[in-house]
């Protein structure tokens, strides 16, 4: 409805023009940031669904990274009720920034003037209210119906890895991940006494969601310092993990075929680049807490 009358184009333009004069980038890479902390990573691309076709494929794994890197504002109150809300609140600015920080490192391109317009506006023209309406609804479905198949398919991948490295191991895959993330879980300041018990958690976010990551923190089993706990629960405020490759890329598929199978090639460049978001942030609280 904001699209229909004018509204959404304007704040696009402008709070895309605000914001691109501070991290360099396009106007809709902009938007795009701050659309995905309020709308979410998946609902995001429904807002500009009819610019996807113009969108080149560097600036979609842009879009993608950067709605990744965020979370909802519809959930924010449930990850306060798991961990400190200052921690949330620290976390949603640091990422914002740290989404076009390592964005613009990993995927670094030049736009001419020409692309960074919003071209769409003029296809809105000949349709009245009730027929936009209803194309958005069936966009909302399709997006929703695609999101729910992608995440109970990489939900269900990754529990079978999970019980292939039980069975073989004795270990979880996450659990195995902890060794892994435990320098990384030093580096963030965490100390090394902590650094496996802090790297099985962040392990367990990736490779489930930041949910399931934040309900362990927060059963108090952990005797976690408040400076590794404050770390662990900036670490945790993003939508980094391996089923919103699947979330991403089947919300796009729902609303344009061609850039869903674009995002779901780079799926794990996606990931990658979101997860270095968190360990940015996380750097950034260890220093500061």
């Amino acid at each position: 409805v904001l699209r229909y009358i004018k509204i959404l184009p304007l704040f696009i333009k402008y709070v895309g023009l605000a914001i691109s004069y501070i991290n360099g980038m396009g106007k809709l890479e902009s938007y795009n940031g701050v659309a995905s902390g309020i709308l979410g990573q998946s609902e995001v691309f429904i807002s500009y669904k009819k610019e996807l076709k113009f969108l080149t494929e560097k600036r979609l794994l842009t879009m993608s990274i950067s709605a990744m890197s965020t979370v909802s504002m519809s959930i924010v109150g449930s990850y306060m009720a798991m961990i400190e809300p200052r921690y949330v609140i620290c976390a949603l600015v640091l990422n914002l920034f740290g989404g076009f920080i390592i964005a613009s490192l990993i995927n670094p391109y030049e736009l001419g003037e020409k692309e960074d317009q919003f071209n769409a506006s003029e296809e809105d023209k000949n349709q009245t209210f009730f027929q936009m309406l209803g194309e958005y609804i069936l966009d909302g479905f399709h997006v929703a119906i695609t999101v729910a198949a992608m995440l109970i398919g990489f939900v269900a991948a990754i529990a079978m890895i999970n019980a292939i490295f039980k069975g073989i191991t004795g270990f979880t895959f996450q659990e195995l991940l902890g060794y892994v993330f435990a320098p990384l879980a030093f580096l963030t300041g965490i100390p090394w006494h902590e650094a496996v018990d802090a790297g099985s958690l962040m392990a367990t976010k990736l490779v489930t969601n930041e949910f399931v990551a934040m309900s362990e923190l927060s059963q108090g089993n952990w005797h976690f310092s408040e400076h590794t706990q404050a770390i662990l629960s900036v670490f945790m405020v993003s939508f980094a993990n391996f089923s919103s490759i699947g979330i991403i890329s089947g919300a796009m598929k729902g609303l344009n075929e061609e850039k869903g199978n674009l995002v779901a090639k780079h799926g794990l460049k996606i990931l990658f680049a979101a997860t270095l978001v968190s360990f940015l942030s996380a750097i950034i609280a260890g220093i500061l807490v």
